[in-house]
């Protein structure tokens, strides 16, 4: 891949990254959904590890998993989405780890603010996303958020990273 190719392929990744951030913020679960591929996994680690299945996580949704997690959020009976928060994601450094002309796994980090009863929290996390390449643009294969404190004192969520 020559550095135009790159460059545009590097550009549509961001695009489509940005766009679900601003999908999580806004709390479009339903549109959130449908960039997933049934086979897809979301994953927020406890720890690095070769192989998420075998470890401790603090998410490790299929897509059941994410089905069930998003109806929660949205029918109020998950006891920390009373209220849900309100939260603003910044995601930058975005890096193309590997290209095979149907998968791209890039990398990124990510800034989440996150506004419930009066505070404001802060999050760091390096995500490494594995996307399906199709006619119509990404899907989401996979989707690893490596908090910085995930080994540490972490409250209750109400929201995706």
């Amino acid at each position: 891949m020559n550095n135009a190719e790159h460059d545009n392929l590097l550009w549509q990744v961001t695009q489509f990254l940005w766009s679900e951030a601003a999908m999580l913020d806004a709390k479009e679960y339903d549109t959130w959904l449908a960039l997933w591929q049934p086979k897809g996994l979301y994953i927020i680690p406890v720890e690095e590890a070769e192989n998420y299945a075998d470890v401790l996580n603090l998410c490790y949704d299929d897509d059941k998993m994410r089905r069930d997690r998003i109806k929660r959020f949205q029918d109020g009976f998950s006891i920390s989405s009373a209220p849900p928060a309100v939260t603003v994601r910044t995601l930058s450094r975005f890096v193309i780890e590997a290209d095979d002309g149907q998968t791209v796994t890039v990398s990124c980090a990510q800034h989440l603010v996150e506004d419930k009863f009066g505070r404001q929290r802060l999050w760091a996390a390096n995500v490494r996303y594995t996307l399906t390449i199709t006619d119509s643009g990404f899907t989401l294969e996979e989707k690893v958020v490596r908090l910085l404190n995930s080994d540490g004192v972490l409250n209750s969520f109400s929201y995706l990273f």
